[in-house]
């Protein structure tokens, strides 16, 4: 196999329990898993397919060539079995019936054709017994134990004594088999019996019939008895090298061991089947690309072989010719190996991963970097309860009273007292009693439970109100006052005190302090005498509130009818929008406003040049105009031309600008009235400029839209046009200060390539894109860029141990 991973068919088919990620990050416990090339698999104990990794060929069979980084649903069917190829997959229902979709030019589906499938589609009508995927070919046992091959022969690799492709299944002889395991271009089976057969390439002695011819002789075209032992368990085919449990305990391989992959202290190559060292308590096996996992019957973990991507889990990058062991747990339960990645279950039922994460396969979204060294668990309890959204950067507080901060830090807007941008979710200082937050546009306000008032980030115009225009990277109280609700506009910020007052300060140019004059405020003035305010928000220039009487009321700049006064005059104090009584809360975007009204009902008005206010037109609104006629819970208005409603059924919808996807319903198409985004029930969402985030009511978090800044918090940037399941990193400590070389870019604009000075010889790097995609990776202090377009681009810097850098990199 090549670097893929093919694990014997008795590996996939016992029991497996696994903690997978459904939707909802909540534990469920699945039963088979099986890993490829570069994509991962697991069948839930309700029968549910799982599948996440790469996707070039349809892999994953979710309809689209999408990469995926978590586990997705592939249809509403029940499974059995699993096994994955290269790029195609294999599987079997409870009914017997056999299913296959992905990359088909060998004809490796079975279905007649060598047309890809997006989607499981069914092979013929028998009912089968057990499936095994190799490179480009697939085998399977029917339930009358006969043998079944099809896909790519080149090598023989099929066992019907030719070398001619197959587009549908063909019998194999006429014994009765046991399993079968299938490597990049070779087959081995164990028959009723318990002998051992194996057919295919040869050219390394991965048959182990005691043979390397070379030339058209270095393969089988048809099954040869492997030794005479009738006493062979299980199996499991890498690339070029195969190993094999007998029932005594005991762990053979053979085939190439160039990288250690046999596990005896050698890099000699095998012909025959060779027992790796003398332990006779092998309980479980399962062979990657160029790597071999297994378990002992004590339920410690063991690898060996090739490691550069951290396949082996010992925390390096170092290949290995004999067992290590895994950490000291005793717990492991079953095993799967892919090219470069490996998963394992333990006994609790939790899936653990490691490895290369290039195309997602470890199914983590929020891998700092596309390696893993060490097991990492894959999901963990939801803990989010409410998030905010800033021009580029993200704030969201968990329910132990955390608070969490990432994207864009320039201004030191994350509050975590470093200057440097985050792609992952760092704790913004130890508190635990965070109660609400606001972000502007490159700075943060928030509440403790104690009703004490904090800012941080960009403080020109004295927006942050603590008497100064000093940025501040963490945060500062502001003032001994107790206060009740926050909002935060571009340049000013609006407050309630728990008696009821208004206070505002920051930016005044358009009167949006609503203190009646234009000047600026370095600090908290009230407005007005009133102590009867309810609720507020805050635009670019603009200010809306509702008081405890119900009436609305709006002040600031008006060009485009965001006061929704009728005019377009900007108003330095507040104005009453109409004359209802029954508004319940209000939202602000730049150039536009959306309120919700006591009975539920939505009203939008101020800009609509990309329907942004939801009425079917792109005609500015200078008074409240109604949105439909559904009852709406709340709502959010992006920092441009979108925006996001929950309605009291807890359904999610959005409307207005979509250039970035922002809107989340799979397209780029701007809508002029709200279309509803999956069928999920949603608790809170916020909208950034081009960006969005949601909390489900199951606590997950989840963002689509453009998160060049790394303000979905996934750690790594990109771009959705559907909800991306965002996971926090585990464990989720709280991360101080960075520490190591400063990541500089010489030269900076680039031609040829560009260095980092300080960086040592072990740093992994990564080029991403504008879309989020990585267009180039290296290793050391200098990456190449001949073969990279000119363009803007994010460079990441990554060392074992150490804090992930990045730096935006342009290439002329």
């Amino acid at each position: 196999m090549t670097p893929y991973r093919t694990v014997s068919f008795r590996t996939f088919s016992c029991c497996l329990l696994v903690l997978l990620l459904a939707l909802g990050l909540t534990p469920v416990r699945a039963q088979r898993l099986a890993t490829g090339f570069n994509h991962s698999l697991a069948i839930q104990a309700d029968g549910t397919l799982w599948a996440w990794g790469s996707n070039l060929g349809g892999q994953l069979g979710d309809g689209t060539k999408a990469e995926r980084t978590v586990p997705i649903q592939i249809g509403t069917a029940t499974w059995q079995s699993v096994a994955a190829g290269a790029f195609h997959t294999v599987a079997l229902r409870p009914d017997g019936t056999l299913w296959t979709w992905g990359s088909n030019y060998a004809g490796q589906l079975g279905d007649g054709t060598t047309t890809e499938r997006l989607t499981p589609v069914q092979i013929g009508t028998a009912t089968w017994q057990s499936v095994a995927a190799g490179y480009h070919h697939t085998l399977a046992v029917r339930t009358d134990g006969t043998l079944w091959a099809w896909g790519r022969n080149e090598y023989g690799q099929l066992g019907d004594d030719t070398r001619t492709d197959r587009l549908t299944p063909i019998q194999i002889g006429t014994a009765t088999w046991r399993s079968v395991a299938a490597g990049e271009s070779h087959t081995l089976a164990v028959r009723s019996d318990g002998t051992l057969w194996a057919w295919g390439n040869n050219a390394l002695g991965q048959l182990g019939d005691g043979t390397t011819p070379s030339g058209t002789a270095s393969f089988r075209t048809a099954p040869v008895q492997i030794g005479t032992a009738s006493t062979w368990q299980s199996i499991a085919a890498g690339e070029g090298h195969t190993v094999a449990l007998r029932t005594d305990g005991t762990l053979w391989a053979w085939g190439s061991n160039a990288l250690g992959q046999f596990g005896d202290g050698t890099t000699t190559n095998r012909n025959v089947p060779t027992q790796v060292g003398t332990t006779s308590t092998w309980q479980h096996i399962a062979a990657g690309g160029y790597h071999t996992v297994a378990m002992r019957t004590d339920g410690t973990l063991w690898t060996w072989g090739y490691n550069l991507y951290g396949q082996l889990g010992d925390g390096t990058i170092s290949t290995r010719t004999m067992p290590v062991q895994i950490g000291t747990a005793s717990t492991w339960q079953h095993i799967a190996a892919g090219g470069y990645h490996t998963l394992a279950i333990r006994t609790d039922g939790t899936l653990w991963a490691w490895g290369s994460n290039s195309d997602g396969q470890v199914g983590h979204s929020t891998l700092v970097t596309s390696i893993r060294p060490t097991p990492t668990q894959i999901g963990v309890a939801s803990a989010w309860k409410s998030i905010a959204a800033g021009l580029s950067h993200t704030l969201a507080l968990r329910t132990d009273g955390t608070l969490w901060a990432w994207g864009s830090n320039y201004f030191g807007q994350l509050g975590t007292g470093t200057g440097a941008d985050d792609y992952v979710p760092a704790q913004v200082g130890t508190a635990s009693t965070w109660q609400s937050i606001a972000a502007g546009e490159h700075q943060t306000v928030a509440l403790r439970t104690d009703g004490t008032l904090w800012a941080w980030g960009n403080n020109s115009y004295g927006k942050l109100g603590d008497g100064t225009t000093t940025d501040r990277p963490t945060p500062v109280q502001i003032g001994t006052a107790t206060w009740k609700s926050i909002a935060a506009g571009v340049h000013h910020t609006v407050a309630l005190r728990t008696d009821g007052t208004l206070w505002t300060w920051g930016n005044n140019f358009y009167g949006q302090l609503g203190d009646g004059t234009r000047t600026d405020h370095p600090v908290p003035v009230q407005i007005g005498i009133g102590s009867t305010w309810q609720s507020i928000a805050a635009g670019e220039f603009h200010t809306v509130a509702v008081r405890t009487d119900g009436t609305l009321w709006a002040w600031g700049y008006n060009s485009y009818g965001q006061l929704g006064d009728g005019t377009t005059t900007n108003s330095p104090s507040p104005v009453q929008v109409g004359t209802a009584a029954t508004w319940k809360n209000v939202a602000v975007a730049i150039y536009h406003t959306l309120a919700v009204r006591t009975d539920g009902t939505l009203w939008a008005w101020g800009s609509n040049s990309y329907g942004q206010l939801g009425d079917g037109t792109t005609t500015d609104r200078l008074t409240p105009v109604q949105i439909g006629t559904a009852t709406w819970q709340s709502i959010a208005a992006g920092g441009l031309d979108h925006t996001l409603a929950l309605r009291t059924d807890g359904t999610l919808w959005a409307w207005g600008k979509n250039q970035y996807g922002q809107l989340g319903d799979g397209t780029n198409t701007s809508r002029l009235a709200p279309v509803q985004i999956g069928t999920a029930t949603w608790q809170s969402v916020a909208a950034g400029e081009y960006y969005s985030l949601a909390v489900r009511t199951d606590g997950t978090r989840w963002a689509w839209g453009n998160d060049y800044y790394g303000q979905f918090g996934a750690g790594r940037p990109w771009v959705r046009t559907t909800p991306l399941l965002i996971y926090p990193l585990l464990p989720t400590a709280t991360r101080s200060a960075t520490t190591g070389p400063v990541l500089s870019l010489v030269p900076n604009p680039a031609h040829d390539q560009v260095e980092l000075p300080g960086w040592p010889s072990d740093t992994q790097l990564s080029l991403f894109d504008a879309q989020g995609r990585r267009v180039a990776t290296g290793q050391g202090s200098r990456l190449s860029l001949r073969e990279v377009v000119p363009g803007l681009y994010l460079l990441r810097a990554a060392r074992p141990g150490q804090p992930t850098r990045t730096a935006r990199l342009v290439h002329e």
